[in-house]
């Protein structure tokens, strides 16, 4: 009786842990979000809020680095103790989070700087050939690629069909188009038009898309239909991802300002603007605050209420990168080649690694680690130190 139950026990656990398993009719589509184990997709999960569970280590220490053939834009992917990023080398590349070893890479028809979404088992990209792709996570079998007008260098994201019973993957491109396809097939669903270039991630908020383009504009698109259902004027084009908690949005603009706005309202509640340097970064909330980084090469901390200051920590490089709020400590990177982990209270500096070439991606964090790629082309992996080996009896 022991062995069976043992038995059951263990193929309840294989199913629940394999690659790619079908859905069983009325289960839930469970959405991709920033667990301890995980992190999915670009900033964490489809509010692009930029926060993981859990508390860093103490003791941070680089415990490997894996080269791809070029720069590394695109922010990195965990799952399943597996790796996922892009390279400027036209590859998306796995690798295992143990020890960095290379498990497969696909390539592709250009650069990609788009971060990769995981989700049930496969793995989706865009790339600057104009292509979403889908593979197999597991594996690196191609599944499905889908044909844009342009480059895709956004991240994908992610939201329920209406019936609730398929998942759509949502890819902005320079074709001027925020695209939704079906994560099963590559069909496309719909496809809603902007007047320039999509550069950043979509957020997803209360059954609608939500996000900015180089038309300067703040798009707010009902994913049912792929309609337009308010808009807001930003002043300026909109480089990067912005980032929802509640009915409120943050982001940030290409002339120098970063901006609230309430969704439900479609008014800006508020602009913060230090000096006369544009924001490509994303933000992270957490709390009552939304850190984010500058071309001024600061980080800001402000609060989302008013976006009155409440901290700034100085690097030496412009700070594109997108930081990600860990527990009590912000993490980002800068042009300046270094790794910073900061207070979350008070911006005071607690760490720092120097790679030596510029970090343009955000980092990733799972399982207690932090990886990031830097444009040296390699992807870099820090944890708390390895544990010895045991001694011999």
């Amino acid at each position: 009786m022991m062995a069976r139950a043992a038995g059951h026990a263990a193929a309840i656990a294989a199913v629940l842990g394999a690659i790619g398993q079908s859905r069983a009719i009325g289960d839930p589509l469970p959405p991709p979000a920033a667990s301890l184990t995980s992190w999915p997709m670009y900033r964490g999960g489809p509010e692009l809020m930029g926060c993981a569970p859990g508390q860093p280590p103490t003791n941070l220490v680089l415990r490997w680095s894996a080269r791809t053939g070029e720069p590394i834009k695109s922010s990195a992917a965990i799952v399943d103790d597996r790796v996922f990023v892009g390279s400027d080398d036209g590859q998306l590349h796995c690798f295992r989070l143990a020890d960095g070893r290379s498990m497969w890479a696909q390539k592709t028809g250009g650069p990609i700087e788009s971060s990769p979404l995981v989700w049930r088992g496969r793995v989706y990209a865009g790339s600057s050939d104009g292509f979403l792709y889908c593979w197999d996570a597991g594996t690196g079998r191609p599944e499905w690629k889908f044909e844009t007008g342009d480059r895709v260098l956004g991240a994908p994201s992610w939201t329920t069909s209406p019936q609730g019973d398929a998942a759509w993957i949502l890819v902005g491109s320079y074709d001027f188009k925020l695209h939704c396809v079906d994560a099963q097939t590559g069909r496309r669903m719909w496809a809603y038009e902007t007047g320039n270039y999509i550069n950043g991630a979509p957020a997803v908020w209360r059954g609608h898309a939500v996000f900015g383009g180089c038309d300067a504009v703040l798009h707010v698109v009902r994913l049912s239909t792929g309609e337009l259902a308010k808009s807001v004027e930003a002043g300026a084009y909109v480089a990067g991802s912005g980032a929802v908690r509640g009915d409120r949005f943050f982001f940030g603009h290409y002339e120098n300002e970063y901006l609230c706005v309430d969704l439900e309202a479609g008014q800006i509640l508020w602009r913060y603007k230090d000096r006369a340097f544009p924001y490509l970064s994303s933000p992270a909330v957490s709390g009552d605050r939304v850190i984010f980084g500058g071309r001024d090469k600061r980080l800001h901390c402000v609060q989302a209420t008013d976006g009155a200051r409440i901290w700034q920590f100085t690097t030496r490089g412009k700070v594109d990168s997108s930081p990600v709020v860990w527990g009590d400590a912000v993490f980002v990177g800068s042009d300046d080649g270094r790794l910073y982990g900061v207070s979350l209270a008070d911006g005071r500096e607690r760490w720092s690694y120097e790679i030596g070439q510029p970090l343009t991606a955000s980092a990733a964090v799972a399982s207690g680690w932090i990886v990031i790629g830097s444009e040296d082309g390699s992807l870099y992996a820090f944890s708390r130190p390895a544990d010895p080996p045991a001694a011999q009896p």
